[in-house]
């Protein structure tokens, strides 16, 4: 049977997993084990957050709309509902980069809700 040195592999794996921990704090990016678990930590964070992200965008883009509709005279809930039921198909992203960037075309659509 032939001798394996694995010195080699282990030390790459070791040098791949401190070059990710770039930019850490203390000896999280320069002691392997600390480094390890600062990234598993990191990884698990990150897959939640872009979870988190879309969810905070939304309630920032009802905010916005909330707030354009109460200036025109509607509750942001009977402005939706209105929507709805006239089949307006228009997201929150798009409803609030209306209200924020041209006014006029939220307000003719408020008005359309409205009749």
């Amino acid at each position: 049977m032939v001798r394996v040195k694995r010195g080699k592999t282990a030390h790459k794996r070791r040098k791949k997993a401190l070059k990710q921990t770039k930019g850490f704090r203390w000896g999280r990016k320069s002691k392997y084990k600390s480094a390890k678990q600062a990234l598993q930590k990191a990884w698990t964070y990150a897959y939640r957050d872009r979870k988190v992200k879309k969810r905070d965008f939304r309630k920032l883009w009802q905010i916005q709309i909330g707030a354009a509709c109460r200036k025109l005279g509607l509750p942001y809930n009977k402005f939706i509902h209105q929507l709805k039921e006239k089949k307006i198909e228009i997201d929150r992203k798009i409803l609030s980069q209306l209200a924020k960037e041209k006014p006029e075309v939220f307000k003719k659509i408020m008005e359309e809700v409205k009749k």
